[in-house]
C-alpha cells in the first residue's frame, strides 16, 4: 500500500486524496440540539462524519444518534422515487411514477376530497423532522383547512401550555446563578448530553441536585444530592406535599407572592391536604423524604428546574402534574429572576434563542376564518384555545366516527402511527380514507399504507436555517446529492403549491423567501451570506434579563402576574377543568387486580429516538430487540429470569418480548420503549387515556398484566 493509499484509507481529507470535508447538521433528534457534523465526502459520497469543534450546540461532540448519520442516509429502504401504491393498503406494493404524475394525482384527490366533502376533510400532518412545519402550516391554509397538526400533539406543547397559563410565555433554566436545580425527569444523559456536561460541571462548582424521576438514571446516580422515586404519573401529588411544607414552615417569600402571584390562597388550601398522613399512600415517597426536600429548597434560595416536555405530561393529569411542579418556583420567589426562572420567548421552531422573529406572524397571517373547528377542538377546548391546530389524538376516533364531520384525506410528511396510542386503531383509520399521502425519508409501516409515497431527503442533502441560543444563525448547504430523486420537504410543498395555484404567493415563494422576510431582514443579514460561514454567526445580541424585569410590566396572563389559578380555565367553567393545578390519580380504569401492573412506554434511551433508528444497524445492535425493564424482585416473584419471554396484555391486546432483569425501575412497573415493529407497545395503549386539558396521551400510565410465556 503506497502513501496515497494509506491516506485515502485514513480518511484523511486533500485534493490528493479527494476527500472533502463539509458541513451540515444532524437532525435525527429534536430543534434544541440540531448539532453541527463535519461530512468527509469523496466522490459525492459520506464517508465519515465527526462533530464541528466550535459549534454552539456541540462543539465537536456527538451522541450516538448523531454518530449514526452515515448509517442512517444510507439505508437499504431509502424511498428513491415518487411510488404509487399497488396492492391492498399495508402490503407494501408499489410502483415507481414521476414527481409530475405525484403531484398530478395528490392534486385531484386534496381538490376532490375538498369539493365532495368540504376543505376541513383534508389533514395536514407533520411528524418528524420539524424544519419544515412553517410551510406546511401555510399550505393547509392555502388550502381552506383548519386541520393542520403534528406530532407536537404528543410532544412538548403540553409544557407550552403549562407556561402559557402561568406566565404567558415559556421559562427557562438559569442553571449558572442556582444554588440548587430541582431536576424533575432529567436525564440528559440519554437525550441532551450536553446538559449532562454542564450539569456536571455546576455541581463540581457546588450546586445541589434535586433529582425526581420514577426510574433510577444516571442522573440520579451521577447528579442527586437528594432523589425521590415517585411512582408514574404522581408527580402532582408529590409537588403539592413538597409546597406544603414549604408554606407551613414559612419557607416561602411572601413579598414576592403579594406582589407577582396569583391564587395563591386557594392553592395554600388545597396543597394543604397533602401530608403525613397520605402522601406516601399516594407517591411511595416517604414523608420524610418530602420534608428534606423543601428543606434542601430552603437552605439553597436560588432554584431553577428542568423544563421536561415529556414525562411529565404523558399521563392523563400531566398538564396538571407540570402546573404543579412549576408552581414550587413561584411560592419561593424563584421566576423571573438571576438563579431561578427566567422567560425564553421562542425565536423558531419551538426554540428559545435570545432574539425575536416574525415566525408567528408567517404561521397565522393566512388562517383561514369562519372554518369549522380543527380535529379535536371540541374535545379539548383548552388546546383549542391555547393552540388552534388539529389535536392529532383524535385524529382516528373522528376518521372511524365521522364526527363532527368527515375526515377523509390526509397529506403527511413522516407520519408514524405507531406513535399513537392505540396504534391499531390508527392504521385503522388509515385504511378508511379516501386518499392517503405520506412524505418519508425510509419505507416505514405507515408510508405502506399511503396512496403516494414521496422521497424526502435529509439534513445532508439540503439546506436549511437554523438559529441557536445566544442570537447566533446558520444556513447549511447540501453536502451530497439528493439519493436517487429524493427532494427536501420545502421544495415538494412548494412545488404543489404551485402545482394547484394555491392563493398564497409568499408561500409559493418558498422556504428561502419566508426565511429572508421574516426573520433575517430584522437582522440586516441575508441567506446568501449565512452559507457562506464555517460556523454559525451571531446576529444579534443577547442581553441578561433583569431580574423581576418581566413581572414589573406584567406578564402575558390575564392578570399580569404568575397564576397559580389559571384566568383562562377560570373564565370558562363550561369546559369542566380546574383553574387550580389539582391531581388526580394517573392511571386507567382497568381492574386492578386483573392488570396489577403499570406499563409505560415513551422513556429514552441512548443510541435511539422514537423508531428513526431502528433501522440503523450499529444503533439497533446496542439494543437488537425489544425488551421490557421489570424490577427484579417482581421478575423472582413471576419466576422470571433473564431474557426469559413475558405476555404483556391490556384490554386493548398483548406482545410478547423478552425481559431485562433492573433495579433500576420500582416494583409494579413495566417499561418498554416504543417504536419497534415486532413488539408496539402503543398498540397496548387506550386511545381515549387522554389528558382533558392538553390531549395529550397517557403513554407512562396505563394498568397491565405480566405472564411467562414458554
Amino acid at each position: 500500500m503506497n502513501d496515497l493509499e494509506k491516506r485515502i484509507k485514513a480518511k484523511i481529507p486533500g485534493k490528493d486524496t479527494g476527500i472533502e470535508i463539509k458541513h451540515t447538521m444532524c437532525d435525527i433528534c429534536s430543534p434544541g440540539m440540531h448539532c453541527g457534523i463535519n461530512a468527509y465526502v469523496k466522490d459525492g459520497k459520506v464517508i465519515k462524519i465527526e462533530g464541528i469543534d466550535g459549534h454552539p450546540a456541540n462543539d465537536g461532540k456527538l451522541c450516538t444518534k448523531g454518530l449514526a448519520n452515515r448509517q442512517y442516509i444510507y439505508r437499504e429502504d431509502r424511498i428513491k422515487t415518487p411510488l404509487r401504491r399497488t396492492g391492498e393498503r399495508g402490503e407494501g406494493k408499489f410502483e415507481p411514477i414521476s414527481w409530475e404524475e405525484a403531484y398530478k394525482v395528490i392534486a385531484e384527490n386534496l381538490n376532490q376530497s375538498k369539493e365532495t366533502y368540504g376543505a376541513e376533510s383534508v389533514a395536514f400532518y407533520s411528524g418528524y423532522s420539524k424544519w419544515y412545519r412553517q410551510l406546511l402550516r401555510r399550505f393547509c391554509y392555502a388550502f381552506g383547512s383548519p386541520n393542520y397538526g403534528c406530532e407536537s400533539s404528543a410532544c412538548y406543547t403540553a409544557t407550552f401550555m403549562a407556561w402559557k397559563l402561568a406566565a404567558g410565555e415559556q421559562g427557562e433554566p438559569d442553571m449558572e446563578h442556582s444554588d440548587l436545580f430541582l431536576g424533575w425527569a432529567f436525564n440528559p444523559f440519554y437525550s441532551s448530553y450536553r446538559g449532562a456536561q454542564y450539569a456536571m460541571m455546576r455541581k463540581e462548582q457546588g450546586m445541589k441536585f434535586l433529582i425526581v424521576d420514577t426510574r433510577k438514571t444516571p442522573a440520579s446516580e451521577k447528579l442527586a444530592d437528594l432523589f425521590l422515586q415517585p411512582r408514574t404519573g404522581t408527580d402532582g401529588a408529590l409537588a403539592h406535599a413538597i409546597a406544603n411544607v414549604l408554606i407551613q414552615r414559612g419557607w416561602i417569600d411572601k413579598e414576592y407572592i403579594e406582589k407577582y402571584v396569583y391564587g395563591f390562597e386557594e392553592y395554600a388550601e388545597y396543597v394543604s391536604q397533602f401530608d403525613e398522613t397520605n402522601i406516601e399512600a399516594l407517591t411511595g415517597v416517604s414523608y420524610e423524604q418530602v420534608v428534606a426536600a423543601a428543606e434542601l429548597i430552603h437552605e439553597n434560595p436560588k432554584m431553577s428546574c428542568n423544563e421536561s416536555s415529556a414525562p411529565l405530561c404523558h399521563h392523563r393529569n400531566g398538564l396538571q402534574n407540570y402546573r404543579a411542579v412549576m408552581a414550587l418556583l413561584a411560592i419561593t420567589g424563584n421566576f423571573d429572576c438571576k438563579g431561578g426562572q427566567f422567560l425564553s420567548p421562542h425565536t423558531y421552531m419551538h426554540v428559545g434563542c435570545g432574539f425575536k422573529t416574525r415566525e408567528e406572524e408567517y404561521l397565522y397571517e393566512t388562517k383561514p376564518q369562519n372554518t369549522r373547528l380543527p380535529v379535536g377542538a371540541i374535545r379539548f377546548p383548552l388546546w383549542n384555545y391555547l393552540e388552534g391546530e388539529m389535536q392529532a389524538m383524535d385524529l382516528s376516533r373522528q376518521i372511524l366516527e365521522e364526527s363532527p364531520y368527515k375526515v377523509k384525506t390526509i397529506f403527511a410528511l413522516g407520519m408514524n402511527a405507531r406513535m399513537f396510542p392505540d396504534s391499531g386503531k390508527m392504521f385503522q383509520a388509515l385504511k378508511h380514507l379516501d386518499f392517503f399521502v405520506d412524505t418519508d425519508l425510509f419505507m416505514t409501516d405507515t408510508a405502506k399504507y399511503a396512496d403516494i409515497v414521496l422521497p424526502a431527503c435529509s439534513s445532508f442533502e439540503r439546506g436549511e436555517f437554523k438559529p441557536y441560543p445566544g442570537g447566533f444563525a446558520w444556513y447549511t448547504s447540501p453536502v451530497i446529492e439528493p439519493i436517487g430523486q429524493a427532494k427536501s420537504d420545502v421544495q415538494i410543498i412548494t412545488e404543489l403549491a404551485r402545482y394547484m395555484n394555491l392563493p398564497d404567493e409568499q408561500l409559493k415563494e418558498g422556504y428561502e423567501s419566508f426565511v429572508q422576510k421574516y426573520i433575517l431582514d430584522d437582522y440586516n443579514v441575508t441567506v446568501e451570506e449565512l452559507k457562506k460561514v464555517e460556523l454559525p454567526k451571531k446576529i444579534a445580541e443577547v442581553n441578561f434579563p433583569e431580574d423581576y424585569g418581566d413581572l414589573k410590566h406584567g406578564l402575558k396572563t390575564m392578570t399580569g402576574k404568575f397564576e397559580l389559578k389559571s384566568s383562562i380555565i377560570e373564565q370558562h367553567p363550561e369546559w369542566g377543568l380546574d383553574a387550580l393545578p389539582t391531581y388526580k390519580s394517573p392511571l386507567d380504569d382497568a381492574d386492578e387486580e386483573a392488570y396489577p401492573f403499570v406499563l409505560t412506554s415513551g422513556s429514552r434511551i441512548p443510541n435511539a429516538i422514537h423508531s428513526r433508528l431502528h433501522g440503523v444497524p450499529n444503533n439497533r445492535s446496542l439494543r437488537p430487540e425489544p425488551k421490557a425493564d421489570m424490577n427484579s424482585l417482581d421478575c423472582e416473584q413471576l419466576g422470571l429470569k433473564e431474557h426469559d419471554n413475558i405476555k404483556i396484555s391490556t384490554l386493548r391486546g398483548s406482545i410478547v418480548v423478552k425481559v431485562h432483569l433492573t433495579q433500576t425501575i420500582p416494583q409494579g412497573l413495566v417499561n418498554l420503549y416504543h417504536g419497534y415493529s415486532e413488539a408496539d407497545t402503543n398498540k397496548l395503549m387506550d386511545s381515549n387515556h387522554l389528558d382533558p386539558y392538553s390531549g395529550f396521551p397517557a403513554y407512562r400510565s396505563t394498568r397491565c398484566m405480566v405472564e411467562k410465556k414458554e
